[in-house]
Protein backbone atom coordinates (compact mmCIF):
# COMPACT_ATOMS: atom_id res chain seq x y z
CA UNK A 1 0.00 0.00 0.00
CA UNK A 2 2.96 2.31 0.90
CA UNK A 3 4.71 1.80 -2.89
CA UNK A 4 1.40 2.15 -4.15
CA UNK A 5 0.95 6.10 -2.73
CA UNK A 6 4.50 6.64 -3.47
CA UNK A 7 4.15 5.72 -7.35
CA UNK A 8 0.82 8.15 -7.28
CA UNK A 9 2.78 10.79 -5.63
CA UNK A 10 5.60 10.64 -8.17
CA UNK A 11 3.05 10.09 -11.31
CA UNK A 12 1.30 13.46 -9.59
CA UNK A 13 5.07 15.33 -8.92
CA UNK A 14 5.98 14.21 -13.07
CA UNK A 15 2.53 15.66 -14.56
CA UNK A 16 2.63 18.50 -12.36
CA UNK A 17 6.01 20.02 -12.79
CA UNK A 18 7.06 18.16 -16.52
CA UNK A 19 4.30 18.05 -18.25
CA UNK A 20 3.20 21.66 -19.18
CA UNK A 21 -0.62 21.93 -18.76
CA UNK A 22 -2.49 23.70 -21.79
CA UNK A 23 -2.84 27.44 -20.51
CA UNK A 24 1.31 27.31 -19.46
CA UNK A 25 2.07 26.25 -23.41
CA UNK A 26 -0.84 28.88 -24.56
CA UNK A 27 1.03 31.53 -22.51
CA UNK A 28 4.38 30.63 -23.75
CA UNK A 29 3.38 30.73 -27.18
CA UNK A 30 0.97 33.72 -27.51
CA UNK A 31 2.17 36.99 -27.38
CA UNK A 32 0.00 39.89 -25.28
CA UNK A 33 -1.78 42.23 -26.83
CA UNK A 34 -1.18 46.13 -25.48
CA UNK A 35 -4.79 47.36 -23.70
CA UNK A 36 -4.32 51.19 -23.52
CA UNK A 37 -3.64 52.87 -20.12
CA UNK A 38 -7.23 52.75 -19.61
CA UNK A 39 -7.03 49.25 -18.38
CA UNK A 40 -4.69 49.95 -15.85
CA UNK A 41 -7.09 52.97 -13.95
CA UNK A 42 -9.37 50.10 -12.08
CA UNK A 43 -6.69 48.63 -10.02
CA UNK A 44 -4.01 51.44 -10.16
CA UNK A 45 -6.17 54.81 -9.61
CA UNK A 46 -3.71 56.66 -7.81
CA UNK A 47 -1.19 55.64 -10.71
CA UNK A 48 -3.18 56.29 -13.69
CA UNK A 49 -4.17 59.75 -11.98
CA UNK A 50 -0.94 61.33 -11.54
CA UNK A 51 -0.11 59.48 -14.57
CA UNK A 52 -2.82 61.19 -16.48
CA UNK A 53 -2.78 64.64 -15.09
CA UNK A 54 1.31 64.68 -15.05
CA UNK A 55 2.96 62.80 -17.30
CA UNK A 56 3.69 64.49 -21.04
CA UNK A 57 3.61 61.36 -22.67
CA UNK A 58 -0.07 60.93 -21.62
CA UNK A 59 -0.96 63.03 -24.07
CA UNK A 60 2.07 62.50 -26.27
CA UNK A 61 0.67 62.33 -29.99
CA UNK A 62 -0.51 65.93 -29.46
CA UNK A 63 3.29 66.58 -29.79
CA UNK A 64 3.04 64.14 -33.43
CA UNK A 65 -0.22 66.08 -34.82
CA UNK A 66 1.67 69.40 -33.91
CA UNK A 67 4.73 68.82 -35.96
CA UNK A 68 3.57 66.66 -38.73
CA UNK A 69 2.89 69.21 -41.07
CA UNK A 70 5.67 69.16 -43.66
CA UNK A 71 6.91 65.87 -42.67
CA UNK A 72 6.54 62.82 -44.81
CA UNK A 73 4.26 59.89 -44.05
CA UNK A 74 7.83 57.17 -43.27
CA UNK A 75 9.29 60.43 -40.99
CA UNK A 76 5.90 60.82 -38.94
CA UNK A 77 5.85 56.56 -39.03
CA UNK A 78 9.24 57.16 -37.00
CA UNK A 79 8.08 59.34 -34.42
CA UNK A 80 5.16 56.59 -33.72
CA UNK A 81 7.90 54.33 -31.87
CA UNK A 82 8.48 56.61 -29.43
CA UNK A 83 4.83 58.99 -29.03
CA UNK A 84 2.26 55.62 -28.75
CA UNK A 85 2.14 52.33 -27.38
CA UNK A 86 3.44 49.29 -28.80
CA UNK A 87 4.02 50.66 -32.15
CA UNK A 88 6.10 48.31 -34.39
CA UNK A 89 4.87 45.26 -31.63
CA UNK A 90 2.48 42.83 -32.22
CA UNK A 91 -0.61 44.11 -30.82
CA UNK A 92 0.32 47.56 -30.72
CA UNK A 93 -0.94 50.95 -32.28
CA UNK A 94 -1.17 50.34 -36.06
CA UNK A 95 -3.30 53.89 -36.74
CA UNK A 96 -5.41 56.65 -35.32
CA UNK A 97 -8.79 54.59 -36.76
CA UNK A 98 -7.17 50.87 -35.82
CA UNK A 99 -5.32 51.51 -32.48
CA UNK A 100 -6.80 54.88 -31.07
CA UNK A 101 -6.52 53.47 -27.13
CA UNK A 102 -2.72 53.28 -28.06
CA UNK A 103 -2.44 56.45 -29.72
CA UNK A 104 -0.10 58.36 -26.52
CA UNK A 105 2.91 56.66 -25.15
CA UNK A 106 1.37 54.94 -21.99
CA UNK A 107 1.92 52.51 -18.90
CA UNK A 108 2.84 49.74 -21.22
CA UNK A 109 5.51 51.51 -22.72
CA UNK A 110 7.42 51.22 -19.83
CA UNK A 111 5.84 48.34 -17.65
CA UNK A 112 5.10 46.17 -21.51
CA UNK A 113 1.81 44.46 -23.17
CA UNK A 114 -0.80 44.45 -20.03
CA UNK A 115 -2.99 41.48 -21.12
CA UNK A 116 -1.78 38.77 -19.32
CA UNK A 117 -1.47 40.51 -16.28
CA UNK A 118 -4.71 42.32 -16.68
CA UNK A 119 -6.28 38.70 -17.25
CA UNK A 120 -4.71 37.28 -14.62
CA UNK A 121 -4.26 39.79 -12.17
CA UNK A 122 -0.61 39.19 -11.22
CA UNK A 123 2.01 41.28 -11.06
CA UNK A 124 4.55 38.40 -12.97
CA UNK A 125 3.40 39.44 -16.36
CA UNK A 126 4.08 43.14 -16.09
CA UNK A 127 7.57 45.13 -15.50
CA UNK A 128 7.78 46.68 -12.21
CA UNK A 129 11.48 47.73 -11.47
CA UNK A 130 12.22 50.01 -15.03
CA UNK A 131 15.73 51.32 -14.85
CA UNK A 132 17.52 53.99 -16.94
CA UNK A 133 17.73 51.61 -19.66
CA UNK A 134 13.98 51.23 -20.02
CA UNK A 135 13.91 55.33 -20.62
CA UNK A 136 17.00 55.22 -23.44
CA UNK A 137 15.03 52.97 -25.56
CA UNK A 138 13.29 56.70 -26.62
CA UNK A 139 15.32 59.14 -25.03
CA UNK A 140 18.33 58.01 -26.70
CA UNK A 141 21.51 60.80 -26.51
CA UNK A 142 20.16 61.68 -30.12
CA UNK A 143 16.93 63.02 -29.10
CA UNK A 144 17.82 64.32 -25.80
CA UNK A 145 19.72 66.98 -28.14
CA UNK A 146 17.26 67.13 -30.78
CA UNK A 147 14.50 67.57 -28.49
CA UNK A 148 16.38 69.46 -25.35
CA UNK A 149 14.79 66.43 -23.48
CA UNK A 150 15.29 67.10 -19.67
CA UNK A 151 15.34 63.29 -17.59
CA UNK A 152 13.62 63.08 -14.44
CA UNK A 153 13.77 60.19 -12.02
CA UNK A 154 10.52 59.47 -12.05
CA UNK A 155 8.99 60.91 -15.63
CA UNK A 156 6.47 58.43 -15.67
CA UNK A 157 4.50 60.69 -12.53
CA UNK A 158 3.90 57.78 -10.43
Amino acid sequence: MRDFFAIVIVILIILIFFIPDKARVENNTKTPKYLGSEACKNCHPKEYSSFSTYAKKSTSFKSIQRVKKGLTEEEIHKCYFCHTTGYGKPGGFVSLEETPHLKNAGCEVCHGPGEFHVKKKSPLYIKKELTMKDCEVCHTSERVKAFRYKPLIHGGAH
